[in-house]
């Protein structure tokens, strides 16, 4: 019995302990780092930082509310951009998630790819311009 009872107050502490290392890693800044497709290759150049705090979580909360497809896809070109959420701290390492991102032939909408994930989704024409609009500081509807 007295051991249960220290069995229970390691797990405690040790749950704690997790949840903590966690909410510091859920927390902590994140900026967004963006690529541009170069020509008409697969090759890509840094392209933009987004830094400002709240264009990030309006990234985040966009891409949260998506409902992804679980599909491998094919597309018939590179994306034309990608990028990726990075933490300002250099200390934290994470797995970053490479989202890819097309415009759709229409030019009215976008469309992204967790190619790691398998995931898919095309994006309404609001949701479409306002995430491209922050991912590459151009407008949508003045694509030709």
């Amino acid at each position: 019995m007295k051991n249960f009872k220290y069995l229970i107050a390691f797990i405690g502490i040790i749950s704690i302990f997790i949840a903590g290392c966690s909410s510091v890693i859920k927390d902590e800044e994140q900026y967004i780092e963006v690529e541009q497709r170069v020509g008409n290759e697969n090759k890509y150049e840094e392209f933009k930082k987004i830094t400002n705090n709240d264009q990030v979580q309006k990234v985040k909360e966009i891409l949260d509310d998506i409902n992804w497809e679980n599909a491998k896809v094919s597309m018939t070109r590179p994306p034309d951009y990608r990028f990726a959420f990075q933490f300002k701290n250099p200390d934290i390492e994470a797995k970053a998630v490479l989202y890819e991102l097309w415009i759709s032939p229409n030019k009215d909408k976008v469309e992204l790819v967790i190619d790691a994930e398998s995931k898919y989704t095309q994006l309404d024409v609001n949701e479409s311009a306002e995430l491209f609009e922050i991912v590459t500081s151009g407008k949508l509807s003045e694509l030709k």
